[in-house]
């Protein structure tokens, strides 16, 4: 029995015209948060249940709420309980940015993108909420998912003294040029994914934003324009990254060159697909959604390509090809083979 679900039908159907409501699966996330539908007088409202023992509701109302006033397009708050963890939320639909890309239309929609980004990026700060920053723990937090989830749970790699320097080494040049670059409000999963195409506007619907923190200006950049969940060519790539630099500059977020930000941006991309791949095997692993081991070589390709272009970084992209490419081909693509869904 969904105990949760009955605690949340009953919490929605006090309110105006919910009475009879039946909360109806949307989706789950990478996450233990859930969203379900309810709909009043015709139209949808998302109920998000977030279990209290593993999931902060409050982040979300206050980072929603501030973003919203300032003219972010994020979901408006209907109804909130924080203690138990559930809330009532504008519906955007179920049309994912990714569903809708494709060479003729993705154009259009990056640009879209790129303006909403621009506007997160250039939000003032709230005083009833600031944002934790993108601080050394965190990015070395996240890195090390890729050697402890990845390479040692998933591919059952053994990694020696040398590769674990190796990874240190690694870590620690991606950590200063992250921590160099100007800090601005970072989503910190700006993606395909997290972004709805909505029916009556050309402005994306922004999700999923609860973890945002203020650190590096190109590592939401990162997140949509070398995606985990699609591909584009790298001369189109550059393209768009080189148009939000323009933007960027403009609105007076920073002042780099060309080359210095396709630095950043390099190996902002670096430290994102690191963190990104362990947390696919992660979810795998711990919690049983094996679905997101399909993008782990995509994830993986985009590190084997940016390190071929640093000059410090060969070392460690000739141990990705010699070591870690051959162990996911032997021992994740027959699984994926298998089971063609993931």
């Amino acid at each position: 029995m969904d105990t949760r679900l009955q605690q949340l039908t009953q919490w929605v159907r006090q309110f105006p015209g919910l009475a009879q409501a039946e909360p109806q699966p949307v989706s789950g996330d990478a996450s233990f948060r859930r969203y379900f539908r309810v709909h009043r007088d015709g139209t949808g409202l998302i109920v998000m249940d977030a279990p209290p023992a593993h999931e902060d509701c409050r982040p979300f109302v206050a980072i929603a709420r501030h973003w919203r006033d300032q003219g972010v397009a994020v979901p408006a708050i209907e109804a909130e309980d924080l203690v138990e963890g559930f809330l009532l939320l504008e519906d955007f639909g179920d049309t994912q940015l990714l569903a809708r890309l494709d060479s003729d239309s993705a154009d259009g929609h990056y640009r879209q993108a790129l303006d909403e980004l621009l506007r997160i990026q250039s939000l003032p700060a709230d005083p009833a909420y600031p944002l934790p920053p993108y601080d050394t723990a965190l990015l070395n937090r996240e890195m090390h998912l890729f050697p402890d989830w990845l390479l040692e749970q998933q591919l059952s790699l053994t990694l020696g003294n040398s590769e674990h320097a190796l990874l240190d080494t690694v870590f620690a040049f991606l950590r200063e040029s992250a921590l160099a670059q100007p800090q601005v409000t970072v989503h910190r999963d700006y993606h395909s994914r997290n972004l709805l195409v909505r029916e009556y506007t050309a402005v994306p619907g922004v999700i999923d934003f609860q973890d945002a923190v203020r650190g590096p200006i190109t590592y939401d950049l990162v997140s949509l324009l070398k995606d985990c969940y699609v591909r584009w060519p790298e001369q189109q790539v550059w393209q768009w990254a080189e148009q939000y630099r323009v933007l960027s500059a403009d609105a007076g977020l920073h002042h780099a060159d060309a080359d210095t930000f396709r630095q950043w941006f390099e190996l902002m991309g670096m430290q994102r697909h690191l963190k990104a791949a362990g947390i696919f095997a992660r979810l795998a692993i711990r919690d049983g959604k094996t679905g997101f081991l399909g993008d782990v070589p995509r994830t993986v390709q985009y590190l084997v390509e940016a390190s071929g272009r640093q000059a410090a970084l060969r070392h460690f992209h000739d141990w990705l090809l010699e070591v870690v490419m051959p162990a996911i081909d032997q021992r994740l693509r027959p699984l994926l083979a298998e089971n063609p869904t993931q």
